[in-house]
């Protein structure tokens, strides 16, 4: 249970997210849905992986989200010549004018940062790519043997271009793993276009006002983490996760004829801490199976391997996690109406049929 300072701090968070949503709303016309998505993320300590083709703004919303945030902003731009040590740093000689003697001395990359905006990653090799694995992760680079912490809070936010695959480098499995959401960035609606045009081609300058500061993120992300979970939702997540897994007998017809590899286990974690994450930022003290089912194709669309038959077919990630949502519904309904939910658990969480 939440003490009296833990419910005074979820109301800050909430009425912290409301202002930096105003306050991205001056300089970002729509995108609710990704605002949302990337605040959850930042809130539950996860890294973001932005799609979305040229032009959609999602450089200066990285940008200006880390502006509201008082934050210490790094771009790197990925590059087929880029090296991993362009991105954790290097270690160089320098020499002491006064006593001759020459010691080697780390220079921290651009990784050491608060929000790391790593644009076109899949531009580099694999090399370079996973020279940001260790830094996600474990929070820390090591260069020459020896590490080097990274300053908290710490996100990366990763963009990606999903049109333009020539010369490019589709991510390892592994490092698409450590990002806690796969957001998609769509075309803006026909009047959200409109303003854009209209604000982007006159003479207007709009700065935005810092909310949050690091400490104030650091203690709110520790209060995400205290949101109380009940149980049953918790194994929704988890039956929601299983289900993806074409090897498993309970895994539904679709998911053996059109899944190659389920997601692991990272994903029920990060359905839980997502779920919590968007309670607290909506006001609210616990987690509930709305929650879930709101971050669960962010989650898991990058984490399930289709195979050819999807592939032939035009089934998507996204369709499959819509399916296999309305068959965790069922099992929770067939669950309370069996009796093996306790009568408290039978609430607005569970939706009717």
């Amino acid at each position: 249970m939440l003490e009296h300072d833990d419910i005074q701090a979820v109301e800050e968070l909430a009425e912290a997210s409301r202002s930096i949503t105003e306050q991205l709303a001056r300089v970002i016309v729509g995108q609710q849905q990704v605002i949302e998505e990337l605040l959850i993320a930042m809130f539950a300590r996860g890294h973001c992986l932005l799609v979305g083709v040229p032009g959609l703004a999602k450089t200066l919303l990285i940008r200006t989200l880390a502006d509201t945030l008082s934050l210490e902003f790094r771009r790197i731009q990925f590059t087929p010549d880029l090296m991993p040590s362009d991105i954790t740093g290097t270690e160089v000689i320098q020499e002491d004018k006064l006593s001759g003697t020459r010691e080697l001395r780390f220079l921290p990359g651009p990784i050491f940062g608060n929000v790391i905006l790593a644009d076109e990653i899949n531009r580099t090799p694999p090399k370079t790519q996973a020279a940001l694995l260790e830094a996600m992760q474990e929070h820390q680079i090591t260069a020459g043997g020896q590490r080097h912490l990274l300053s908290p809070p710490f996100f990366v936010l990763a963009t990606q271009n999903p049109i333009e695959q020539e010369g490019t480098y589709p991510l390892p499995e592994a490092q698409l793993d450590r990002f806690m959401f796969n957001t998609f960035v769509d075309y803006p609606e026909e009047q959200e276009e409109f303003d854009i045009v209209r604000q982007t081609t006159a003479d207007l300058s709009v700065e935005v006002a810092p909310t949050l500061d690091g400490p104030q993120i650091l203690r709110l992300q520790r209060i995400v983490r205290r949101v109380p979970v009940a149980d049953h939702v918790i194994r929704y997540a988890l039956r929601l996760v299983r289900l993806t897994r074409p090897q498993k007998p309970d895994a539904p017809a679709f998911v053996r004829e059109y899944v190659r590899w389920g997601a692991g286990p990272r994903a029920s974690q990060y359905l839980v801490l997502g779920a919590k994450a968007r309670a607290v930022l909506q006001g609210r003290y616990h987690a509930e199976l709305d929650d879930i089912r709101a971050v669960a194709a962010p989650v898991m669309r990058h984490r399930l391997l289709t195979n050819f038959n999807a592939e032939a077919e035009g089934i998507k990630p996204d369709d499959i996690v819509r399916r296999l949502v309305n068959v965790a519904d069922t099992q929770e309904h067939e669950a309370v109406a069996g009796g093996k939910l306790p009568k408290v658990f039978r609430s607005a969480g569970t939706r009717s049929s």
